[in-house]
């Protein structure tokens, strides 16, 4: 079976309903399957889904972002930050090719405490989405989501607009 690009519009909740992101008002957003782009409980009810169809998923943080890692969370010496007026939410690159993305959570006169965890992990997420289209992947899309610069979100080469 050939690989699928789909569409979709989105709202995401937190489990208190606030909304943290949608495609409302804009392009639908656009993955290739099985490609790792988009996190895989929702890809898997998307794959499901038929053309025009509307459902509201919940996706279990194991299937999302992943549950929370406490060997993630490190104190570091503040020296060692190039920024003094660092302050809790900044958020830093890090590690080769400066990939990874840590949180501050805490600072004191002699550290500061940062969180590698994905910001959403550990948070059972809801999606509102609609399916919009589904179509055969071509051949020069496979071959860019192989090794491929992608966001967060599964931007880029992969039938993203």
């Amino acid at each position: 079976m050939n690989k699928q690009v789909i569409s979709f519009h989105y709202t995401l909740t937190d489990p208190a309903g606030k909304t943290l992101d949608s495609s409302a008002g804009g392009e639908p957003l656009s993955f290739v399957e099985g490609t790792g782009h988009i996190i895989p409980g929702l890809e898997t009810y998307l794959s499901a889904m038929a053309i025009g169809e509307k459902k509201r998923v919940t996706v279990a943080a194991k299937e999302a972002y992943g549950e929370r890692d406490a060997s993630r969370v490190m104190e570091v010496p503040r020296e060692k930050f190039p920024a003094q007026d660092i302050k809790v939410g900044d958020q830093f690159r890090v590690g080769a090719n400066q990939a990874l993305i840590v949180t501050v959570t805490n600072v004191s006169p002699s550290h500061v405490t940062i969180d590698a965890n994905h910001p959403l992990a550990g948070i059972d997420l809801t999606f509102d989405v609609e399916l919009m289209a589904k179509r055969d992947a071509k051949p020069e899309e496979l071959e860019c989501c192989h090794g491929a610069h992608h966001d967060e979100h599964g931007g880029g080469c992969c039938g993203e607009h």
